[in-house]
């Protein structure tokens, strides 16, 4: 594994100022090379490393860390069991979103059994918590678990294939995730984006390696804000998922997401036109059934 000090290591994401919207890399990844000096054949060898070396010190390397930093013992009428707080934060610039959520040691304990299944010989040294029949209710085993875990997540994320596996990002995301589609196919829109503001920027975060694996999420908030009868936030939350899909016009959200854009872009006195161009030019390329609208594509989300 490369060393996170090294940029193109797991441990590097780019710039502080990029992110999910900003897919910037260094000048190893080769989306910056047309803002640097091409075809760098004017200079010299050493001038070339100096070029290099000023540009390796504006970046810094930016990852996520896991903090444990609360338990609390809930109890239920046929059950007791403890509920960790975990504190999900981006390094590298200050972070504005930080998440929070709570697992309990079932939720760890089933995220360990899908990541052997899919990962056992990448996490064959990562240490799990085991087990215990008695005393599992103490305020030395809580204390011992919450480091514990926190340990363990950390040694997931070192590990890239299962950091961005679609086991550990569903561990950290999934709960929030389906009580939000829940809560939207209710008609509970203010509640589900009360729970969507949180969990998108994480879902963001962990999904920067596939930035489509956030639109179902950034449509649900489109629905939403339209269904509150706020269109400019609607139409934020549409662009950002355009932006996610770029040009993968066969994505089934794809032109569902440009029908409801363009009425949005209508609505706003926007510019509906260059959309609808999208969507046409889209169809003759390619063309589609569009048998579902957008809210009919949100809806079926997250219902197992």
């Amino acid at each position: 594994m490369a060393s996170p000090e090294h940029l193109g290591s797991p441990g590097w994401a780019g710039p502080v100022a990029t992110g999910p919207e900003h897919p910037h890399r260094g000048p190893e990844g080769h989306l910056d090379a047309q803002d640097s000096p091409s075809p760098h054949s004017s200079m010299t060898t050493r001038e070339l490393q100096e070029y290099w070396r000023r540009e390796r010190g504006c970046w810094k390397r930016v990852k996520l860390l896991f903090e444990i930093t609360s338990a609390r013992i809930e109890e239920r009428k046929v059950s007791k069991f403890v509920m960790y707080q975990i504190v999900v934060i981006q390094t590298g610039s200050f972070d504005s979103n930080k998440a929070l959520l709570e697992r309990r040691y079932s939720d760890f304990e089933m995220l360990q059994k899908s990541l052997q299944k899919a990962f056992r010989e990448e996490i064959e040294d990562v240490v799990f918590p085991k087990k215990h029949l008695m005393g599992n209710f103490t305020e030395e085993m809580i204390s011992e678990r919450k480091l514990a875990f926190r340990e363990y997540l950390h040694l997931l994320y070192s590990i890239r294939c299962v950091r961005r596996s679609r086991e550990f990002i569903d561990f950290l995301t999934r709960p929030e995730l389906k009580e939000a589609f829940s809560c939207l196919r209710a008609g509970q829109y203010t509640k589900a984006l009360d729970i969507l503001v949180h969990v998108v920027p994480l879902q963001e975060k962990l999904t920067a390696h596939c930035p489509v694996m956030v639109v179902p999420s950034l449509c649900a908030m489109l629905v939403c804000h339209r269904d509150l009868e706020c269109p400019v936030e609607a139409f934020a939350a549409g662009e950002r998922a355009l932006q996610c899909l770029q040009a993968r016009e066969g994505h089934r959200y794809y032109a569902p997401l440009l029908d409801a854009m363009i009425c949005l872009a209508y609505m706003l006195g926007k510019d509906f036109v260059s959309l609808q161009e999208r969507l046409q030019e889209s169809q003759l390329r390619k063309p589609t059934p569009r048998n579902f609208t957008l809210k009919e594509l949100t809806v079926r989300e997250y219902l197992y």
